[in-house]
């Protein structure tokens, strides 16, 4: 059974998901950095201030943060498949990966909302985590904004879980962190320009056809991971 094609197209399908998956992003995350860019100008108007270091060192910070998760997954499947057969196990856990991927598809699309069940399993953690953010309110700076980014990277999110389930199948703790850095690349589209358009992005993003499109769009992804592993079997 060769898995090759998982190794070439996975990455880039992580990528397409988090960008498609921005959507989701413009929600979960919009407000909190509509008020990093403007924030600097609330507390200092007198200051002449540069809104995209800041957004940058915090997307930064974000997807660091999902690099880190992902090694944590892909070293915890590394460690299943070392238990048992190599191909077998590898086949499971990409299958339910895909499984995960149509119910996120689903999710986005705003046809079947239980994949938000999934955000429960990490706010116990998140209510323990969040309060240290506030240590570097208000951001000011660069260095302020990056270890807060990477603290809220760790937000419970339905969207970023599934992609972490995916990472289990990945093989290996480098690979699931470059599965989950590929996936935080392709957010920043999205969560970059809601820094400069967050009124027109945010409606833009809760129009029916572009959550339907874009769930879809995920869909597919799926779909195609399911068709390809039964063609291995």
């Amino acid at each position: 059974m060769d898995l090759a094609w998982l190794e070439h197209s996975q990455y880039f399908a992580a990528l397409a998901v988090g960008f498609f998956g921005g959507v989701h992003c413009l929600g979960m995350c919009g407000g909190l950095i509509s008020a990093l860019s403007f924030t600097q100008q609330a507390k200092m108007p007198k200051v002449k201030t540069h809104r995209l270091p800041i957004l940058l060192a915090y997307n930064l910070g974000r997807v660091t943060s999902y690099a880190l998760a992902g090694a944590l997954a892909g070293a915890l499947g590394a460690s299943f498949l070392s238990l048992t057969g190599l191909q077998t196990a590898q086949h499971i856990l990409a299958f339910f990966a895909a499984l995960f991927m149509l119910a996120l598809g689903l999710y986005l699309a705003g046809i079947w909302q239980d994949v938000a069940q999934l955000e429960r399993f990490g706010s116990g953690f998140w209510r323990k985590l969040e309060p240290l953010s506030r240590r570097f309110i208000p951001i000011r700076t660069p260095w302020q904004a990056f270890p807060f980014g990477m603290i809220w990277g760790w937000l419970p999110c339905g969207l970023v879980y599934t992609i972490l389930i995916w990472s289990l199948s990945a093989g290996s703790a480098w690979q699931g962190l470059l599965l989950m850095l590929a996936f935080g690349i392709g957010t920043l589209p999205n969560l970059l320009l809601i820094g400069v358009a967050a009124n027109r992005l945010t409606q833009f993003s809760r129009q029916p056809a572009v959550r339907l499109g874009a769930g879809l769009m995920v869909c597919a992804f799926g779909l195609m991971m399911l068709w390809r592993l039964t063609l291995n079997f």
